[in-house]
């Protein structure tokens, strides 16, 4: 059990429509992942990957894939770790983006020695949100 592959600690699965924007090389091929139908940017995807290497990047492209996370899909953003790579990303600041764009975030996890990944998902109707870094809009 401690040699899941990092796509099985995201919780990806078989045969899910995936889009991937801007991924590095040879990153997605080092995660593990399982056979997935790799879709364009087009209806409902089950799980989106972005990665960006600063706040306006992810700004300018996170809300585009908003609407095509499915119901139960994941959009993961990845970001480089400590600032690296030039970047001014933080999870504090990584959260409050996505809050932003209307996701609550859940699981942080390490894609490679680069690049952290952190996953957003739809809010559960009904459920009040809190967190110290971002707020969901309709709940300031």
């Amino acid at each position: 059990m401690g040699n899941r592959s990092v796509a099985e600690k995201m919780g990806v699965k078989p045969g899910w429509t995936a889009h991937f924007v801007h991924a590095p090389d040879g990153v997605p091929e080092s995660m593990g992942l399982p056979d997935l139908r790799m879709v364009p940017l087009r209806g409902e995807i089950d799980y989106l990957h972005l990665f960006v290497v600063t706040q306006d990047q992810m700004r300018a492209e996170f809300p585009r894939l908003v609407p095509h996370v499915a119901p139960q899909g994941k959009l993961w953003l990845s970001w480089p770790k400590g600032r690296g790579l030039g970047s001014d990303l933080t999870l504090p600041k990584v959260i409050e983006i996505g809050y932003d764009c209307g996701l609550v975030e859940s699981t942080c996890l390490s894609v490679d020695p680069t690049w952290s990944g952190l996953r957003f998902t739809r809010p559960k109707e009904g459920t009040r949100y809190r967190n110290s870094f971002g707020t969901l809009p309709g709940q300031r």
